[in-house]
């Protein structure tokens, strides 16, 4: 940063609109190219690295507040309503118990329950759709799908296009 800002001073780094400096290239080309693609790759790699830094600063000042630790030991977070279902099985670290919109802060055991059981259900369901999805993909049943229509199995397109089929 004090490159850019001290870069500034000189009349070849001037960062207006139009200028090379104003689109990120300072002339020190061990972090950028000379050759268009590869510095188009390099900053679109600079661009999603900070955009990741920004979500992980953001998230060290969440829990920062949270635990008095940026670093933070959830230990030291007493006051969280997820610690209700700690010890339910499902529970995974790094996470622990995970209820993003808080359906179960009221503690209710009965309403965990029968949440707990959709969520098994849904769950095998959508591992059932994944694998329908995924298999006619390099499996194919041989013959008609619909003998008086003389609609081949291997007629039928993968995916969402089979639903006007």
């Amino acid at each position: 940063m004090a490159f850019c800002e001290v870069s500034q001073q000189q009349v070849s780094q001037q960062q207006e609109p139009g200028t090379a400096a104003y689109a990120g290239d300072f002339g020190f080309k061990v972090l950028t190219s000379s050759d268009p693609a590869e510095k188009t790759k390099k900053l679109n790699a600079e661009i999603a690295n900070g955009r990741l830094a920004m979500m992980a600063i953001i998230g060290m000042f969440f829990q920062d507040g949270l635990t008095g630790s940026a670093w933070g030991d959830w230990a030291n977070y007493t006051a969280s309503p997820l610690r209700a279902f700690e010890n339910e099985l499902g529970v995974q670290a790094p996470f622990g118990f995970f209820d993003p919109l808080g359906l179960t802060k009221d503690g209710d055991v009965e309403a965990f329950k029968r949440r707990r059981t959709t969520e098994l259900k849904n769950g095998r369901v959508a591992m059932l759709a994944t694998m329908g999805y995924i298999v006619p993909e390099y499996f194919r049943f041989p013959g008609y799908c619909s003998p008086t229509a003389g609609l081949k199995f291997t007629d039928i397109p993968n995916g969402l296009a089979a639903l006007s089929k």
